[in-house]
């Protein structure tokens, strides 16, 4: 059985939101076990309005909670009792697999990388994403964990996101793009023209820059950019859609035709609704960390939670992060991951 550690303070709606998530979670996926991390007496409350008719869910008390304003590495050593940290740790001593968190990114972020360390030959962890296109599922790395990364980090999250990919949403052979503000192999960064290099040079399935428009075109299964860029992109792309969402309900309403309109829409729009509503994908993987972390958004539904838990089993299950290492040991160091002579294309 696997057994995931879920931060039950985290999430601008813990504990309500993340109880109810774990019990969906509980009730939907018996071959998984729950700890929910937290203050006993508020965890305890919020179970006691639900039923868990399949999993297990236990307790896991841990004192303190770290805020969505609190100082990320601060609030760690202040708080050492929080459940962010108490998750972690069950997860480090191996009495957790995995571990589900929708509280301070910033925080779950630099616990994870002071408390587990990563995973052999990875330089720096990436939060990676999952992005709906007309094409399937795209992958998005990184968006927020790694402000800065060196040519060779962005190299190794190409590395990561091709893993997460062909295991998780079974890409064969993934194609990867840069993202950058050109096509052409000169623009771009000192940083993105030394990683274009690498990358080119790699045995991975390169396709060369991509712009800000091929972000939601499927262009290519992998989009590997620095935490900054994504981080933005990530948040502009979440306004752009809840405000076309308003817009086109607004313009619905304005007469009856176009009431009729929204009601003969309405299967076309819960569709789209549902392709791209974040709870679907519930929580992202900070891949390259010594542990299976997933870290969800702090608004995230109990829907949501419950995705996270359910991605959380996939990536214990499937052994991400062990082929994570197989492909990384293999090209320890950017110069190493050139092609053989004779298999150029």
């Amino acid at each position: 059985m696997i057994r995931i550690a879920v931060d039950g303070m985290g999430g601008d709606y813990a504990p309500q939101v993340v109880v109810e998530g774990a019990v969906y979670a509980a009730n939907d996926f018996p071959d998984l076990e729950i700890v929910l991390v937290g203050q006993p007496d508020a965890l305890k409350r919020e179970l006691n309005r639900h039923k868990v008719l399949g999993g297990k869910i236990v307790l896991q008390e841990a004192s303190e909670v770290i805020t969505m304003a609190d100082s990320p590495v601060a609030s760690l050593k202040k708080k050492k009792n929080s459940s962010i940290g108490v998750s972690i740790d069950l997860l480090k001593n191996k009495e957790a697999d995995a571990v589900v968190t929708a509280g301070n990114t910033g925080a779950a972020v630099a616990a994870s990388a002071l408390t587990l360390g990563n995973l052999p030959g990875i330089k720096r962890p990436g939060i990676a994403i999952s992005i709906p296109t007309p094409r399937g599922i795209s992958i998005t790395m990184d968006v927020g964990a790694n402000l800065n990364p060196s040519a060779e980090e962005l190299l190794q999250y190409a590395i990561m996101a091709e893993i997460y990919a062909s295991t998780i949403f079974k890409k064969k052979r993934p194609s990867i793009g840069l993202l950058n503000i050109g096509e052409e192999e000169s623009k771009g960064t000192v940083v993105l023209k030394e990683a274009y290099k690498l990358l080119r040079d790699s045995d991975l399935n390169f396709v060369g820059n991509i712009e800000g428009r091929d972000f939601f075109t499927g262009k290519v299964d992998c989009i590997i950019c620095d935490g900054f860029v994504g981080n933005v992109v990530l948040k502009m792309c979440e306004s752009v859609l809840e405000n076309s969402i308003e817009i086109i309900t607004r313009e619905f309403k304005k007469n009856p035709i176009t009431l009729l309109g929204a009601w003969l829409c309405k299967p076309a729009m819960d569709s789209i609704r549902k392709e791209t509503n974040y709870e679907e994908a519930g929580g992202a993987p900070l891949l390259g960390v010594n542990g299976t972390v997933i870290i969800s958004h702090g608004i995230s539904s109990a829907k949501a939670i419950r995705n996270a838990i359910r991605v959380a089993g996939s990536i214990v299950e499937r052994h991400v992060n062990q082929n994570i290492v197989d492909r990384v040991e293999s090209h320890p160091n950017g110069s190493s991951t050139r092609r053989p002579e004779g298999n150029q294309t």
